[in-house]
């Protein structure tokens, strides 16, 4: 199978895990899916694949499912529920790489064989790692904001808080993803790359952002009616 293949089945099976995670766990999956996915992002990111003419890290993939995480949240809970989730986020990701971290003291006994693995692919440099969450953090913090500044603008416009949920999602989606790969790109690569090569970093991974934000679409209008049950989400 190759590494276009494997991307969109990635995606969809992606996608609908948090949908499952929302329909039989509620918002305390959507919580669970968070730190799922923050965790393996982590990991993921470090392998890089060629897929659709460009080099790519994986993770793309899991890092925009917390986006759609708290779009649904947003649109079926509330806002003070979307901001818990990226809480969690933030939380996760800092302990998880304290922890993984704290496995580089440790001296290997004579006998082990997995140490030099794990300390090939847990050696990342503070800088990285601080920039991926205060990134994560900003980033978003922005998401939860616009999409709810949108939600509050479209219902003044039609008095009807229900339409133009493909406007708040896509919207704060894809603004909340350009400030991530710019940020990112620049706070963890900004003299270490030439600025030409940073440009052409931001550019190729926001493309890829902008197909996984507005696949997510239908997702939202899933999880929305699965959470009907939520007379007035609070916009």
């Amino acid at each position: 199978m190759n590494n276009e293949l494997l991307l969109i089945v990635s995606l969809v099976l992606i996608y609908t895990c948090v949908v499952l995670f929302y329909r039989f766990l509620g918002k305390t999956g959507l919580y669970c899916w968070t730190v799922l996915a923050t965790i393996a992002a982590n990991i993921e990111v470090l392998i890089v694949v060629n897929a659709f003419g460009m080099e790519q890290t994986l993770g793309n993939i899991l890092f925009a499912s917390t986006f759609l995480v708290t779009d649904i949240l947003s649109e079926t809970e509330g806002k003070r529920a979307a901001n818990k989730a990226v809480l969690i986020g933030v939380l996760t990701s800092g302990v998880f790489i304290l922890i993984s971290q704290s496995w580089l003291l440790y001296t290997p006994n004579a006998n082990d064989w997995a140490s030099p693995a794990i300390a090939s692919v847990f050696s990342n440099t503070p800088r990285l790692m601080l920039s991926s969450i205060i990134v994560y953090a900003v980033v978003q913090t922005f998401d939860v904001f616009a999409y709810h500044a949108i939600w509050v603008r479209t219902t003044k416009l039609c008095s009807d808080s229900k339409k133009f949920l493909w406007l708040r999602n896509n919207g704060s989606t894809l603004a909340s993803q350009f400030f991530n790969t710019l940020l990112y790109t620049f706070a963890a690569f900004w003299g270490v790359y030439e600025l030409e090569t940073l440009l052409n970093i931001v550019f190729s991974s926001y493309v890829i952002f902008i197909f996984t934000s507005l696949l997510d679409t239908p997702a939202v209008y899933t999880a929305r009616k699965l959470g009907s049950k939520q007379e007035k989400p609070g916009i």
